[in-house]
């Protein structure tokens, strides 16, 4: 029997694994600093588009952080608990839920804003291939998309 027709199942020659493994260990580069403004990283990401955008409808943003409703509403309750956004219903079409930032999470945003800066010191890649990288694993991710 012919060993190599199952090299295609190693662990190095998936490109799923080192996926996998960066964005946890990315994650956990960011803990620290996110437990600092009390927030997890997937909180964090929410801030991230509720202070670009300040009010979109929780499917918005759900479409934009890859994220399910099952995610999505305990991690809305959690930051409304917060007080950093609030959670009502469109008087235009009630079955659309609004979510908008508070001042609280406004205000959020000032101490947040060292993170990036943070991040980018921790990660020993070049602006150059931070850039590149960015634009590869954007590519990959609308590919996959399309193949829902």
């Amino acid at each position: 029997m012919d060993e190599n027709k199952y090299d295609c199942l190693k662990l190095s020659g998936q490109l799923c694994f080192p996926l996998y493994a960066c964005a946890r260990e990315t994650i956990k580069l960011y803990t620290p600093h996110l437990e600092k403004i009390g927030l997890t990283y997937t909180q964090y990401i929410t801030m991230m588009v509720l202070w670009e955008q300040n009010s979109l409808t929780a499917k918005e943003l759900g479409r934009l952080l890859y994220l399910d409703s099952g995610t999505l509403t305990p991690l809305l309750k959690k930051l409304e608990g917060k007080n950093l956004l609030t959670r009502r219903r469109s008087e235009a079409d009630e079955r659309n839920l609004i979510i908008t930032l508070t001042e609280e999470g406004r205000a959020l945003k000032d101490q947040a804003m060292v993170i990036p800066y943070e991040m980018e010191k921790r990660i020993n890649l070049e602006r150059e291939e931070l850039l590149q990288l960015y634009q590869l694993l954007h590519k990959l991710l609308l590919s996959v998309e399309e193949q829902d």
